[in-house]
């Protein structure tokens, strides 16, 4: 990876940093821009086990959440948690081949059943926080910001240079969003969650096309991207108008 790289994780935190929806900041987080230029430098094709990473960046997201919100860790400790589970799970599959049809089917099966369950378990909302969680929420000014991003998506991308094939999904930007978002890192979980299957659609494009070019194959996954995240945003505007519309539910 490149300087390219480090400008793309720090231009995708500052966007993410400046959208206060945590329903559209997830859906831009979840934008396959990281892949995109992990794909066209690394050299690195889309198996099996790439298509798990992206079960990967779920698990790190569940691991900081966990870690700070109920263990109440200082963030970037959370952070160095979540980091070392999807270093950990991405050298389970780089040690065992998984073909990419049980990968396929494994990740869309294990997809719909998260769904399953947070429809089931739908949180109220929650306070404003107060303590040493306000005092975390409190926004740094911009150019100190900046400079923090910078520096963290360096060290990021070097660090993702040491994972192989996993490289393609390693949370580049993830590590600096839950640090900008760490006051809504249960529902930026959710939501990235729900957003994850566009990426597993990106994935499955890219390999499908991957023999015939680069190109083919980018422009394939952008499209199963955005018809993907276009009908899981239609689906999820259309359970927030029922809910609604029918009282209790």
């Amino acid at each position: 990876m490149t300087v390219q790289a480090v400008l793309l994780v720090t231009a995708v935190v500052w966007a993410v940093s400046l959208i206060r929806s945590v329903r559209l900041r997830a859906l831009v987080y979840s934008l396959p821009l990281p892949m995109t230029l992990a794909l066209m430098s690394t050299g690195h094709g889309v198996e099996g086990a790439q298509l798990l990473g992206v079960l990967g960046l779920n698990l790190f997201f569940i691991v900081v959440t966990v870690t700070h919100h109920w263990l109440r860790w200082p963030i970037l400790l959370a952070d160095a948690a979540g980091i070392a589970a999807y270093v950990a799970f991405s050298a389970v599959l780089l040690a065992v081949p998984v073909p990419f049809g049980l990968a396929l089917a494994g990740s869309v099966t294990l997809w719909g059943l998260a769904m399953l369950l947070l429809r089931r378990h739908r949180p109220a909302a929650s306070p404003e926080p107060s303590g040493p969680l306000a005092a975390q929420g409190r926004r740094m000014p911009a150019p100190v910001k900046l400079l923090v991003i910078l520096v963290g998506a360096t060290l990021t991308v070097l660090l993702g240079e040491v994972l192989r094939a996993m490289v393609v999904t390693f949370p580049y930007s993830g590590v600096l969003v839950a640090v900008e978002g760490r006051r809504d890192l249960v529902a930026f979980t959710r939501h990235f969650a729900r957003n994850s299957l566009a990426l597993v659609g990106f994935l499955a494009a890219y390999h499908w096309w991957q023999d015939h070019s680069t190109v083919a194959a980018l422009l394939a996954g952008w499209l199963a991207f955005a018809m993907l995240a276009v009908a899981l945003h239609a689906s999820t505007s259309l359970g927030v108008v029922r809910r609604r519309a029918v009282p209790g539910v």
